[in-house]
């Protein structure tokens, strides 16, 4: 039986029948951003005659090997710069106005895609949305920014970078587009992400030309960062002295073959170890005008509901990949603690001892553990996750009640249970994916799994519908403020808790000052630019 043909701007498609669902896979939403199009915004795809079939995954965007916990056995490999395609899963073809939520997936704006099993959209579907993951342009390709590659913004600025940020923007005018034709409200989107598909959410919260194009944002593990052209330009310089180039060019940088490119980038990072992520979205005077941060502190996205959280032991799925925990006495807490306040600029504001300190007489008020590696899981999970998410919610709350966070606090199972509950884990929940065998084995597996992963998925659903997540976990979620900091914890006992971990966040917020200025006061001044020839 021949599946279902939907009509999209570009032409028509046919995805398959899965259950009651219908699913459309890799579908092209821009032109292929190869040759002139490498390091420039996306452009509209040419239309097709005939029926385009969208029955299986486009390639990812060319990166390096996955990690262990990265990737499910199964997940396709292939890898092409011609990468810009999404997929949808669908109640039905019908004019049943569904919310539709599209997501963007993590990976340190170097690796991840689209069609990782965890990202299965069934589970929100058939919770009643019209659910879309999208792949986008990553590492070099993403996100290098120089004032050598400007050219005009989706809005009419000029900027040099974020290519990978315009992707999802036409990814978003794509939806925009066809949500009707294929069982969604266009006028009720919702845009997700984690890690850094959350910080991609945060900087489209702060990005006048995108805001338009959805009405609720939900940030896992992420929350507003950005770097400025003086740091952007010098992480392209050393990519063109790793090529071989005596300066900058567009032409040149178009013509290196994708293999020597990311072997570059590599060799790049590996100089520039210290630096937290090597690309991330710049504030170019295009896309992005300032910091999201300033923007969101500003009030810029009042009237946007907004839902973000973090999991409880975020870090420790980092130590875990670099083989560091178990090597973690007190001197290399310090060590290392010490380098994350370096990193941050906050040395005058901020000591690592002071750090340690506070978080330890914290935990034994709380009675957990405070050995030298959870120490350092808990202070890197607040200093990258968790303070960055509550200081965005505590802003965007003094503009817009619809606002809300949540702790997820579920432990894996996985290593014999060492990682807690880290980063990434909260993913097979959101998209109710946990009884995929080999998800199983890291989120872990049996009836209160799957009870907690039904819970959230519909939560998730229901704030997309209506901006209230309460009726999917069952209890009332009351929204999040400065004054009280409601917090819904979902784990083993879903429950709203107030302030949690309140000593640390309150410390560490003293030092910091106003939202907005701190993340932006390391950006250098961006300069009007006028687009290459």
């Amino acid at each position: 039986m021949p599946g279902p043909v939907v009509e999209t701007r570009y032409g028509r498609i046919r995805g398959t029948v899965e259950g009651d669902l219908a699913v459309f896979r890799g579908v092209p939403y821009a032109a292929p951003p190869i040759g002139s199009l490498r390091f420039a915004a996306p452009q509209p795809h040419d239309a097709w005659t005939g029926v385009l079939e969208a029955t299986s995954f486009g390639p990812m965007c060319p990166q390096p090997p996955p990690s262990l916990l990265e990737s499910v056995p199964g997940d396709p490999v292939e890898q092409s710069e011609d990468c810009l395609t999404l997929n949808i899963w669908t109640p039905g073809l019908d004019e049943g106005r569904r919310p539709v939520m599209v997501f963007f997936h993590g990976g340190g704006f170097v690796g991840g895609s689209s069609s990782v099993g965890v990202y299965d959209g069934t589970g929100l579907a058939r919770h009643g949305a019209v659910a879309v993951t999208v792949n986008y342009r990553l590492g070099a390709l993403g996100w290098l920014a120089h004032p050598e590659l400007a050219v005009a913004g989706p809005g009419g600025g000029v900027g040099f970078g974020n290519w990978g940020l315009l992707d999802q923007i036409a990814a978003l005018r794509f939806v925009r587009d066809n949500a009707a034709a294929f069982g969604g409200d266009p006028g009720n989107v919702t845009i997700f992400g984690e890690s850094s598909g959350a910080m991609c959410v945060a900087a489209l919260l702060g990005a006048s030309t995108a805001r338009p194009l959805f009405r609720r944002a939900v940030m896992q593990s992420g929350a507003a960062i950005a770097i400025g052209p003086a740091e952007a330009q010098s992480v392209t310089e050393a990519l063109a002295t790793e090529l071989g180039f005596g300066c900058v060019s567009r032409e040149a940088l178009q013509r290196v073959p994708v293999a020597d490119l990311l072997a570059a980038q590599g060799r790049v990072g590996d100089a520039k170890q210290g630096d937290a992520l090597l690309f991330q979205p710049v504030v170019d005077g295009g896309v992005l005008s300032r910091h999201p941060a300033a923007e969101i502190a500003a009030g810029a996205a009042r009237g946007i509901d907004v839902m973000a959280g973090t999991n409880r032991d975020e870090w420790a799925f980092f130590t875990f990949s670099a083989g560091s925990k178990a090597a973690i006495d007190e001197a290399r807490l310090l060590e290392l603690v010490r380098s994350q306040v370096e990193l941050a600029g906050l040395g005058d504001s901020v000591t690592a001892e002071e750090l340690i300190a506070v978080h330890r007489a914290a935990r034994l008020e709380r009675g957990e553990p405070v050995d030298p590696s959870s120490l350092y899981t808990a202070i890197g999970t607040d200093w990258v996750f968790r303070l960055p998410a509550a200081r965005l919610l505590a802003a965007h709350a003094s503009y817009h009640p619809g606002t809300y966070a949540y702790l997820f606090d579920w432990e894996t199972p996985f290593a014999g249970a060492a990682l807690g509950s880290c980063h990434v884990l909260e993913l097979p929940f959101v998209f109710d994916t946990v009884r995929n065998p080999f998800i199983a084995l890291f989120a872990g597996s049996g009836p209160e799994a799957e009870r907690l992963a039904s819970a959230m998925s519909a939560a998730w659903v229901a704030f997309a519908r209506n901006g209230d997540p309460s009726r999917g976990v069952g209890v009332t979620w009351p929204p999040y403020s400065a004054s009280d900091r409601v917090t819904m914890r979902l784990g083993s006992v879903i429950e709203p808790v107030q302030a949690p971990m309140e000593v640390e966040r309150s410390w560490l917020e003293d030092r910091l000052g106003p939202y907005g200025e701190m993340e932006s006061r390391s950006l250098d001044i961006v300069r009007p630019l006028a687009p290459r020839d």
